[in-house]
């Protein structure tokens, strides 16, 4: 009877630590997506005020920028193809992120993610449904040799992360460049791209789903969701992601509770660069259908605006690349109809990022209503 006692509390104690966890969690997704917002609004307030600085007229630039993108059918789709891919890379580098590793090397891990993606579905003979996820899953593999070079750099040499990633970011571009203008170049083209990939091998465009022209928006979209709620998954409940977290969050205590600290590094870059593999697949089977130079231009450090906008919250990544590549849609749009040029959306970006960089903000505000639950209980 005695030890019936005792250990009846024990599931109610463990009921009470997991409500405790939930609502941990859901605080900090609805800190980390209204620090996002605020970033947003504080930024688009001081674009506002540059435009009417300047002479120029915000109300009606805004009014295009905001609402050009969504008033046909195809600025929805270059909207949505942009965010596709924008997302994938910020998704890349949050991981790493947050381990406390500051990756630079998407750009990189894109490169040879397309390069490998591309030599699949333009070279390998494939049915139907492999010739579209082979070359995925190639260019996965290739993004994650091309993040575990520079993660197992750090982990077992400690070389500097940053130093690696920019120096391979170098290193894979001259090579990608070399090849779309030698080997892999079609032959009889003036133009300098590949060989377009087979068929089969390209993802299926929106507009045949949806009846209305779409431009090049396609199932991407729905990779990109979906590996965005695996990594937040992964982070939130797996052990590895408890590790990635804890590292993180103090190295030096993660190791002394037993974690390999450096395994969780070289895994948060593996997983990194495998996402942003990811991107180069879609920009080749999705978007263009080919190799050619300067695919992923400066989307791969786009990304990393990203990733710190949405403070690498994976679901948070997903609102913060498609407010972002909102912004550049709505950029060109208001270019095209309006005086004002796109510096401005060059101003709005740079204030992101000197917000997004400013961490005492997020970190005090989280710290307050820690505090606060502790006086409560």
């Amino acid at each position: 009877m005695k030890d019936a006692v005792t250990t009846t509390p024990m599931p109610l104690i463990e009921t009470e630590d997991r409500r405790q966890y939930r609502a941990t969690r859901r605080r900090d997704f609805v800190v980390d997506l209204s620090m996002a917002l605020a970033t947003i609004l504080a930024a688009l307030a001081i674009g506002f005020l540059v435009m009417l600085a300047t002479g120029n007229d915000p109300v009606r630039a805004y009014q295009v920028m905001l609402t050009g993108p969504l008033e046909r059918s195809f600025r929805v789709g270059r909207w949505l193809e942009d965010a596709t891919t924008l997302t994938l890379l910020g998704l890349s580098v949050a991981i790493p992120f947050r381990a406390r590793q500051i990756s630079l090397g998407a750009e990189s891990q894109v490169y040879a993610g397309a390069l490998a993606a591309a030599t699949v579905a333009i070279f390998l003979p494939l049915p139907p449904v492999a010739a579209v996820i082979v070359p995925m899953a190639a260019a996965a593999a290739a993004g994650a040799g091309m993040g575990f070079v520079p993660g197992s750099m750090k982990a077992r040499l400690g070389a500097n992360e940053i130093v690696a990633t920019l120096m391979l970011n170098a290193i894979v571009v001259r090579v990608y460049d070399y090849l779309v203008n030698g080997p892999l170049k079609e032959s009889g083209s003036s133009a300098v791209h590949s060989k377009s990939i087979q068929q089969d091998s390209a993802l299926t465009p929106l507009s045949d789903w949806l009846g209305i022209p779409m431009g090049r928006a396609n199932i991407g979209l729905g990779v990109m969701l979906l590996t965005a709620v695996a990594l937040w998954l992964l982070i939130t409940r797996t052990p590895l992601g408890y590790r990635i977290r804890m590292t993180g969050a103090n190295s030096d205590f993660a190791a002394y509770g037993g974690i390999r600290v450096p395994r969780v590094i070289e895994w948060s870059f593996v997983i990194g660069g495998a996402v942003a593999g990811l991107a180069g697949a879609h920009l080749v089977q999705g978007v263009y259908g080919r190799l050619e130079p300067g695919l992923a231009g400066s989307l791969a450090f786009e990304g990393i605006v990203v990733a710190l906008l949405a403070r690498n919250n994976p679901l948070v990544v997903v609102v913060a690349g498609l407010f972002y590549s909102y912004l550049r849609a709505g950029g060109d749009i208001m270019e095209q109809q309006t005086d004002v040029g796109t510096e401005i959306v060059v101003v709005i970006q740079a204030v992101i990022v000197l917000l997004v960089t400013a961490q005492a903000l997020p970190n005090l505000l989280k710290r307050r209503i820690a505090r606060r639950q502790v006086g409560v209980r």
